[in-house]
């Protein structure tokens, strides 16, 4: 039985041998090993990598799998032929080298049906409010380099030191640089599980990678700003009382 992958690489559905051209005796068949074939097979193959590379870790970033995301690049639509009955959709940020998962909505008839729906590939991992404020600054960080560079015309790296100082001044200080430190260094590596940071290299160096882009955009941000404004509130409410 020939899977989604064989169906998409566009296997003739004809296999009716009466219906098939006739082969003339000075045109012998094409044999097995023909490029056509191996072409097919390859197209199938590559198609199939990246589905299951997107299923696995929910992006791909040219920067670290070129050749994979140029497949993806090629083969956006098919891909999302694939994910299309599991409700999720493939998006692909050119500009930026990267191409990422999102949730399509499912199709249901009654709205009713879809109240507390959560999509049962999609692992939660709801970042804490420490996390989000990180994430804000980084976000901000990243625009900025975009704004004097241009967008995906250079990698946009902070040192720990450069960061430190507007941590601080959302975070508090503790008094200690070294615990000062050690909490930001603590929360990029929860950071870098969701694909938003890198790993903090020899030169104390963090590289701010693109899918920041899309993960911090106008929408979450808001929606952060009104859980500071409602925590802000509810912490002036109780100093009044």
């Amino acid at each position: 039985m020939n899977n989604i992958f064989d169906r998409l690489a566009g296997e003739s559905p004809d296999d009716d041998p009466q219906k098939s051209p006739a082969i003339s005796s000075s045109q012998p068949a094409e044999p097995i090993g023909s490029s056509e074939t191996v072409d097919a097979g390859t197209i199938r193959r590559e198609l199939k990598i990246a589905v299951q590379e997107l299923l696995r870790q929910g992006y791909i970033e040219e920067s670290q799998r070129h050749d994979l995301f140029r497949s993806v690049r090629v083969q956006i639509d098919a891909i999302n032929q694939t994910l299309a009955p599991l409700d999720l959709t493939l998006n692909v940020d050119s500009h930026r080298g990267v191409a990422f998962l999102r949730i399509a909505k499912p199709e249901l008839d009654e709205s009713s049906e879809l109240d507390g729906w959560s999509h049962p590939l999609v692992r939660k991992q709801r970042l804490t409010l420490e996390q989000s404020l990180l994430v804000a600054i980084l976000r901000q960080a990243f625009a900025m380099h975009e704004q004097e560079y241009g967008v995906g015309q250079s990698t946009s790296k902070l040192s720990i030191d450069e960061l430190l100082p507007t941590f601080l001044t959302y975070f508090g200080d503790t008094g200690s640089d070294a615990k000062n430190e050690n909490r930001l260094l603590q929360l990029l590596e929860q950071l870098k599980t969701h694909g938003i940071v890198s790993e903090v290299d020899a030169k104390q160096e963090v590289v701010i990678r693109p899918l920041i882009a899309h993960l911090a955009n106008p929408e979450s941000l808001s929606a952060l700003l009104a859980v500071l404004n409602s925590a802000k509130a509810t912490a002036t409410n109780q100093g009044d009382d």
